[in-house]
């Protein structure tokens, strides 16, 4: 019987991103983007059971099918993981993201300076969007563990699951967990507007009701820090005015402009040398211009905003893509799929 923890051994040392345990296949781990396989020998349905359960907690390990497990668990003397267990046509399966123990730093994750000024508001809504494993956690906890380093706050999250685990520096910082410590993002979010916060992060918005709440929390003196799944910062305005029915939509348009500070929109591509995976970002500051075409209901024209505002420190995925090729980080042919503006990027 191979033993689970061997596996997660070997994601950390190789600092990988991801573990998948599958009836019928080798595990695998996904180093740099790409899925590996971790020896010759496909797990049979008794296998992948007992690895899976010998590490769930006991109130989890009946789990049967049509369920479905999202959390976060740590393994001893290894690493914290983020663990989806589910079912398919062969049987229980799952798949588990490394969180690395150490937070880095923001100035070390790629960003544009712009971005460290999040760690000096006080109030207002900062959204990183992305697809899924595009980093968006990873710069969500760096932030918070500035804020954590720098200031005299009291900070929740609201997870599903908990992944990060930020320790009170100057800050109090209190987690909680969907499912664990409370039903619902809006659930969490109504209770923590009652617990004197300074600082909401928010680790899902896909629900009017958790969106209406988060903007009233922003609009009322509180920092919100939240994540929608979706590329392109421009386009993040959209899908949060698009959730409400149209005759809310105006209202929201104004909350939405007086509020809403900065979009990061990020994505992680594999180096060229195949050793790393690099972040290319787009940046979306809310300047004057910018939240009046959000009151106006002119959105389509804030990319040209973006393109423009180069000295208010936003730039596009574009600029930043070319940036990454011309420097020899990325190729190409790696960047392209990304380009929604191939002129704009050829001339970048």
């Amino acid at each position: 019987m191979s033993d689970i923890k061997e596996f997660f051994k070997i994601v950390v040392a190789k600092n990988a991103s991801d573990l998948h345990l599958d009836v019928g296949l080798p595990p695998m781990m996904r180093s740099n983007g790409i899925l590996e396989k971790l020896g010759d020998k496909p797990l049979d349905r008794e296998e992948v059971w007992e690895m899976i359960t010998k590490i769930l907690p006991d109130d989890k390990k009946n789990i049967i099918p049509g369920q479905e497990i999202d959390l976060g668990i740590e393994i001893k003397n290894i690493a914290r993981f983020r663990v989806n267990v589910f079912y398919d046509k062969n049987g229980l399966c799952a798949a588990f993201r490394f969180v690395p123990s150490v937070i880095r730093p923001l100035a070390g994750l790629g960003l544009p300076d712009i971005v460290s000024d999040v760690a000096e508001m006080r109030r207002g809504l900062v959204l990183v969007t992305g697809v899924t494993g595009s980093g968006k956690s990873t710069t969500l906890a760096s932030i918070i563990d500035r804020i954590n380093s720098t200031r005299h706050d009291h900070i929740i999250t609201i997870e599903d699951p908990i992944e990060f685990i930020h320790k009170h520096k100057n800050c109090i910082v209190n987690q909680r967990e969907i499912g664990a410590h409370a039903h619902s993002f809006s659930d969490a979010l109504r209770a923590a507007l009652r617990e004197d916060p300074d600082v909401i992060l928010v680790g899902e918005m896909r629900d009017l009701e958790t969106i209406s709440m988060v903007m009233t929390a922003a609009e009322t003196g509180h920092l919100i820090l939240g994540t929608l799944h979706m590329r392109g910062a421009a386009q993040a305005v959209d899908r949060i005015i698009d959730i409400f029915p149209p005759h809310q939509q105006e209202q929201i348009r104004i909350q939405l402009a007086e509020s809403l500070e900065m979009v990061v929109s990020q994505v992680l591509l594999p180096s060229v040398d195949g050793k790393s995976r690099l972040l290319a970002s787009e940046v979306m500051v809310c300047t004057t211009g910018i939240r009046q075409l959000i009151r106006g209901k002119k959105t389509h024209q804030i990319f040209t905003e973006i393109e423009t505002g180069s000295q208010r420190g936003m730039q596009t995925l574009e600029k930043s893509l070319k940036n990454l090729v011309n420097a020899g980080k990325i190729s190409a042919d790696v960047a392209l799929p990304w380009v929604r503006y191939k002129k704009l990027f050829e001339s970048a």
